[in-house]
Formats: structure tokens, C-alpha cells, sequence
């Protein structure tokens, strides 16, 4: 009965079968080609993938060095340590304990990298490492 008043107001649903191959046979379909199978692919990933009316367009991520990941990490450290604002809610916000697990991984890192760093990337880790650490020592003195 159900059926009937679908049928009647037009609603509903139609299945549509895109194999390329028939399922008796195991031939190929007529018009199925694996070029047009792989076009309505892709504009079905285009389609998920493109942004909303809601979501923004970001700029190509710049190619990732030792550098950039350190200077990430350290970041993030800053963040948690309140010393700058949050990307996502742009309020400056405090976790100390999170900011010393970063601290303590870009240590690890350091450690771990000891003899392999250039000149200019061990720089940067000591640098980082001994601001880090003071802004560290500062948070914790004031909590």
C-alpha cells in the first residue's frame, strides 16, 4: 500500500547500476568505458571535496622542512603556554601541562637528531628550546 501512494506522489528513489562488467556475464557493459567510469569518480570526488557555502578556500600548504616542523611545534607550545592566541576560537588560553609535553617532545627531537642537523637547524632547536623553556618557567610562576 505504501508502495502504491510512492508510486502516486512521485517519490522515491531509482537504482541505477554503474558496474562496468555485467554480473551474469562478467563482459563488459555497453557505454561503460573505464574512462567514463573514472571521470564520474573523479566529479564525485570533486564534488565531496569542494568547499560549502560556509567553508573557505586555504592558500597551498608551503612544502614541509625540519625547520618548518620545529617552528610548528614550537607554535603550538607558544599557544598552550598562552603567549599567543588560538587559530580556532583567536582566545588566548593556557594548558601548562600540554605546553611542557611540546616543550618535552621538541627535547626528544633535539636528542634524537643530535649529528645529523646542519649548523643552522641545530641553532634553531637550541634557540627555541632555551625560549621555550624560560617561557615555561615564567607560566609556572605565575600559576
Amino acid at each position: 500500500m505504501a508502495e502504491d501512494e510512492e508510486k502516486q506522489s512521485g517519490k522515491g528513489f531509482t537504482v541505477q547500476d554503474r558496474r562496468r562488467f555485467s554480473s551474469e556475464t562478467g563482459e563488459a557493459r555497453e557505454g561503460a568505458t573505464e574512462s567514463g567510469a573514472s571521470t564520474e569518480r573523479q566529479q564525485e570526488m570533486n564534488t565531496a571535496t569542494s568547499p560549502t557555502d560556509g567553508e573557505t578556500r586555504h592558500e597551498p600548504l608551503p612544502e614541509i622542512d625540519f625547520s618548518t616542523f620545529v617552528i610548528s611545534l614550537s607554535t603550538q607550545a607558544l599557544m598552550h603556554l598562552g603567549e599567543i592566541a588560538s587559530p580556532l576560537s583567536g582566545k588566548v588560553e593556557t594548558d601548562i601541562p600540554v605546553a611542557k609535553q611540546m616543550i618535552d617532545i621538541l627535547g626528544v627531537l633535539r636528542e634524537k637528531t643530535r649529528g645529523n642537523l646542519n649548523s643552522g637547524e641545530e641553532r634553531l632547536m637550541e634557540d627555541i628550546l632555551f625560549d621555550l623553556r624560560m617561557k615555561y618557567v615564567e607560566a609556572v610562576k605565575k600559576k
